[in-house]
């Protein structure tokens, strides 16, 4: 038998001539088409060595050859491992020696620096740019356009997507194939995705959001996907008219309210908004329903367990909740130190429970235990409540944990990097507000004597970190605000620095 993902996302589409993607350019690629490329990429895998359950990196700009490898790791059996692609050499090294891949797949001004580190792995470097040229497409249309599928059988792994929490090492989410299409089908009836849609597409396709979401969804309805390489605000705007859905994080909207262009009239036509990945200020909700007349549905969702909960599309949808859980997902709310499950209004730790929920983490079998709880339940390590009518709202969230633009930021990360500065003694990185992206990173840092130079750190983090990650602000101090434990008090920095 093949798998679920092939039967539902790839099967109906062989012969499909429907637009499925609309380009930058307002050129389109049909579902037969994309199949078609797909197919023709992983006989290209596959004669290049890749087999069943290998782990292929990717980590190629937004395109639709990067977005064709996803689908032709369901066609190959291989596990797919989407990467950031503005992540430096030294951010990918690890998740290359953590993963044990076969196939890294990269851009070519980058393989001469990966090449090192694939060598230790033994996995092979394979070149794909951002305009679709390189030597996984070089002659691909001399392979066949059909390609027979692997069978998977339902808890077989299909994807890894690395998360991370405020301290210790990047975790490799084991992520099946029942994982991402229960999820995803049952998306697609709450929501009332039907081939009629067509789905503003601004995300990257390296996360749960943009990917197992998004495209999962548009597959299994078969709908159109206006496909926008990055966010850009014009692209956006001159889309409202003619699509009916758009999946964004919090900072789209915000923009989009920041644009006088933005309207009524302009979103006549629209269905649906829908936000994610970050926390959605009640303003930006309320703002946003005054101006164009749509109220945005909040969800809530996680690396290792995908979809959570969401607010209802016919229903009401509050602003300030991430709504009620999916149909067969149990989320609970309970006291972090006895387990008790707490009632309406009180706050505590969120567990969740459901097919939506990942294997494991990768070579981490004691992180994995202690990540759930005896009866079953995923510690999310969010803190939240549910109301009287049942919708949970989000009221915290791991201590450090920095979301900026929806995107998650991991300050341990980031002041590792700084550390390893030979002129900094030690430093915090931490959170403060920003009107557009929500939070933006900056950091304390305390110098060697008479050793201000902040200009040349800059360089040297710019060079080490993707540009998400990179601290907005330096802030050189004498001495870092410490307990008496020795224990830097992070809280007492947001303090200070958040105006």
């Amino acid at each position: 038998m093949s798998s679920l993902l092939y039967k539902n996302l790839i099967k109906p589409h062989l012969y499909n001539e429907k637009i499925f993607l609309i380009h930058d350019d307002n050129t389109t690629t049909s579902y037969k088409d994309f199949i078609c490329l797909a197919s023709q990429i992983a006989h290209q895998l596959s004669e290049l060595g890749l087999s069943p359950e290998d782990c292929l990196i990717v980590k190629s700009p937004k395109s639709k050859e990067t977005l064709a490898l996803y689908i032709a790791s369901i066609l190959t059996g291989s596990i797919y491992l989407p990467l950031n692609s503005s992540y430096t050499p030294t951010e990918t090294e690890y998740f290359i020696k953590d993963s044990n891949p076969s196939f890294v797949i990269c851009e070519e001004s980058e393989s001469d620096a990966l090449k090192v580190i694939c060598e230790e792995v033994n996995a092979k470097i394979i070149t794909l740019n951002s305009d679709g040229t390189g030597d996984l497409t070089k002659d691909i249309n001399l392979f066949p356009e059909y390609y027979t599928p692997i069978n998977k059988d339902s808890d077989d792994l299909c994807a890894l997507l690395y998360t991370s929490g405020t301290t210790g090492k990047a975790k490799g989410a084991m992520l099946t194939h029942q994982n991402l299409f229960s999820n995803a089908k049952e998306l697609v009836d709450l929501w009332e995705i039907t081939s009629q849609d067509t789905l503003i597409h601004s995300l990257p396709i390296f996360h749960t959001h943009g990917l197992f979401v998004a495209i999962n969804t548009s597959m299994i309805a078969g709908s159109s996907i206006r496909f926008i390489e990055g966010f850009n605000i014009d692209y956006i705007i001159n889309s409202l008219n003619n699509s009916t859905l758009l999946m964004g994080v919090p900072t789209f909207y915000t923009r989009l309210l920041n644009d006088e262009r933005l309207s009524k009239e302009l979103t006549k036509n629209m269905r649906l908004f829908i936000s994610g990945s970050a926390p959605l200020l009640r303003e930006t909700h309320e703002n946003f329903e005054k101006i164009t007349g749509h109220k945005i549905l909040e969800r809530y969702g996680m690396t290792e367990t995908n979809m959570n909960t969401s607010n209802p599309y016919k229903e009401e949808r509050k602003a300030g909740s991430v709504g009620k859980p999916l149909k067969n997902i149990t989320v609970r709310v309970v006291n972090s130190e006895n387990e008790k499950v707490l009632k309406s209004g009180e706050i505590g730790m969120i567990q969740v429970k459901g097919p939506n929920i990942f294997k494991g983490y990768l070579n981490m079998p004691d992180k994995t235990q202690e990540s759930f709880t005896k009866d079953g339940f995923f510690i999310s390590g969010d803190l939240g409540s549910f109301d009287e009518d049942g919708y949970l709202s989000i009221t915290g969230r791991n201590k450090d944990l920095i979301i900026s633009g929806g995107y998650n930021v991991y300050p341990k990360e980031i002041e590792d990097i700084i550390n390893s500065f030979d002129k900094v003694i030690e430093c915090a990185v931490f959170g403060i507000n920003d009107e557009d992206l929500g939070e933006v990173p900056v950091a304390a840092v305390v110098m060697k004597q008479n050793e201000n130079d902040t200009l040349n750190l800059k360089d040297y983090v710019k060079k080490n970190l993707a540009k998400y990650k990179q601290p907005k602000e330096f802030y050189c101090l004498e001495q870092l605000p410490k307990n008496t434990m020795g224990k830097i008090q992070k809280n007492i920095l947001k303090e200070m620095f958040n105006s």
